[in-house]
């Protein structure tokens, strides 16, 4: 089994900044893929960010703005939030394409809050 933790939320000011982590445990044999997601409310999630062998993608709203790393010694993917909007205030959900014990597999975490207001 595999889990998938997220931590780093909070509540932040427009222009401020903001790191969300997220770590991945259990019988893991390889990472494949670790990103992000997330969903405002009344709205669909969305993704955000995500790397892969080390190619990084993002959503064009937070290209620029947000920076998605990994440190494959600790299982743990990073997204770097900066000049922070009131439109980025939403759950972040990390999500990974593991295989482990079981087969492939892709997780979800369970969420972060993130809010930005003034």
């Amino acid at each position: 089994q595999v889990q998938i933790v997220e931590s780093g939320g909070g509540l932040v000011q427009p222009g401020g900044s903001l790191r969300l982590s997220c770590a991945a445990s259990g019988s893991i044999f390889i990472i494949y893929a670790m990103g992000w997601y997330r969903q405002a409310p009344g709205k669909q999630r969305e993704f955000v960010a995500r790397i892969s062998s080390g190619v990084t993608n993002y959503a064009d709203p937070v290209k620029g703005r947000f920076t998605i790393s990994i440190d494959n010694t600790k299982n743990t993917v990073y997204l770097q939030m900066d000049s922070l909007k009131p439109e980025d205030t939403a759950v972040y959900y990390c999500n990974s394409d593991v295989r482990g014990a079981t087969g492939m597999k892709n997780y979800w975490g369970t969420g972060t809050q993130v809010t930005v207001s003034s």
